[in-house]
């Protein structure tokens, strides 16, 4: 599971100028969830091999108790009990304020680790200005600038090091290839709940909670039709003596990791409210993940034959970039159309899997250029050579040629419906990545 950083402090110390450069972007992946203000953001970090979450909020007033301060400051308490870490951001130009003690306090009770990080400090003798920052008693200051990416290497390090990360080649190891593991995701009140208790209760799997940490989502394992599946829940699923009950909670951070550590991603819709924004945000992260996705529509029951049509376009229009995906109508408290998910999800698995052989997709690229060749791009037209696998889950295809860099997104979109078709690759994104030649005469034609 990917570790959570969760960056707190007063308005206008630069946690979001920070936020863009932990995870250099100039925005959240996913944002707008509701029952999130504007001002709590989502994105992912790397350092090296180690991938993070970050956390922006808003600025955070702990004693706020009326208006946007008071939601701000309930969205910045979630923030951090989410979190894995917490780096509390000061200003270190308009040194140390009484909201700054507030928010000391609150961090100090909760017992978490903390790194107490002096923004805007480029250009400024440490030591000196920074020494009035140590009565806030959360140890040592730590300088950077966000605006310069001064200091940014040193703090993600000392943010990871107390989490005590394992290798991720290792994680990777400890998992069964046998068994897929499923993310089961939605935005709150779609009916995942329902729906894991239905397979629960309908298909009499043997289940039980696998341990938890914070950083982990709970698990459940069973298998049907003999093949073994790993329910990884967004849903806050526990169990209650032998009885499992399914409580309906939301966690960004919960399904963002459930999804990371997902083979296959059952993106739940409701038939009732169609494709809102939160759909398309976590449709827009599993693709980002490179995840296999299977869609399913549910509450198919409760909507008329025009409802039935306006969905169906919505799909079409706000999810057209996951078109690859099979789309199944589903009512989970009438037990509806589950079966063929099921097919689905592992006929997803089987794509994001596939072994394609070298060549097997060389042939295939020769005969899409005899088909159709790419656009000339200036005095050179890109040479297609040859291609190779080059990952799976989801599947890479790297592409070798000439002048690769003028290929047109809509060459590369003709060239995957060609492989796509060949291997059935069904519910899996695909990736295809070009790869040109270096000409061994180029410096000495410069000379």
């Amino acid at each position: 599971m990917k570790p959570v950083v969760a960056l707190v402090g007063r308005p206008n110390v630069g946690k979001s100028t920070l936020f863009n450069r932990l995870t250099k972007s100039r925005d959240a992946i996913v944002a707008d969830f509701a029952g999130l203000t504007r001002d709590r953001h989502y994105g992912n970090g790397r350092l090296g091999k180690h991938e993070f979450i970050v956390i922006d909020t808003g600025g955070f007033e702990p004693d706020a108790t009326s208006g946007i301060y008071k939601e701000m400051a309930k969205q910045t308490r979630q923030a951090v009990a989410e979190a894995d870490v917490v780096i509390f951001v000061v200003d270190a130009r308009g040194g140390i304020s009484a909201q700054d003690h507030d928010i000391a306090n609150y961090l100090r009770r909760l017992g978490k680790p903390c790194l107490l990080v002096a923004n805007k400090a480029e250009g400024m003798r440490e030591g000196v200005q920074l020494v009035e920052f140590y009565e806030l008693g959360l140890g040592e200051v730590v300088p950077v600038s966000a605006a310069h990416g001064q200091g940014i290497r040193s703090l993600i390090e000392l943010a990871l090091e107390p989490l005590n990360l394992p290798d991720p080649d290792e994680d990777a190891d400890d998992h069964d290839p046998g068994v897929i593991k499923l993310a089961v995701a939605g935005r709150p009140n779609v009916g995942k709940s329902t729906l894991i208790n239905t397979w629960l209760g309908e298909e009499r799997l043997v289940a039980f909670d696998l341990p938890g940490t914070t950083r982990d989502a709970i698990s459940v394992p069973f298998e049907r039709g003999g093949q073994k599946f790993e329910l990884i829940d967004t849903a806050g699923l526990r169990r209650k003596g032998k009885v499992f009950e399914a409580i309906e909670k939301f966690s960004v951070v919960k399904t963002l990791q459930a999804i990371e550590s997902a083979n296959v991603v059952l993106l739940l819709l409701d038939a009732t409210q169609g494709v809102t924004d939160q759909d398309a945000h976590i449709a827009g992260y599993v693709l980002e993940s490179g995840r296999a996705v299977v869609l399913a529509v549910n509450k198919w029951d409760a909507v008329d034959d025009y409802g039935r049509q306006i969905l169906q376009r919505s799909i079409e229009t706000r999810l057209a970039f996951l078109k690859f995906a099979a789309i199944h109508h589903i009512s989970a408290i009438k037990r509806q159309g589950l079966g063929p998910v099921w097919a689905s999800i592992t006929q997803a698995h089987k794509s994001a899997t596939c072994k394609m052989s070298t060549p097997v997709l060389t042939r295939l690229l020769l005969e899409a250029v005899q088909f159709q060749s790419p656009k000339r791009a200036g005095m050179f037209r890109p040479k297609l050579r040859y291609a190779h696998q080059g990952g799976m889950n989801p599947p890479v295809i790297i592409v070798h040629g000439n002048s690769l860099e003028h290929v047109t997104d809509a060459y590369k979109r003709f060239l995957e419906g060609r492989f796509r078709a060949e291997f059935n690759l069904v519910g899996t994104p695909l990736r295809i990545e070009m790869k040109t030649s270096q000409n061994p005469y180029a410096d000495k034609e410069s000379h």
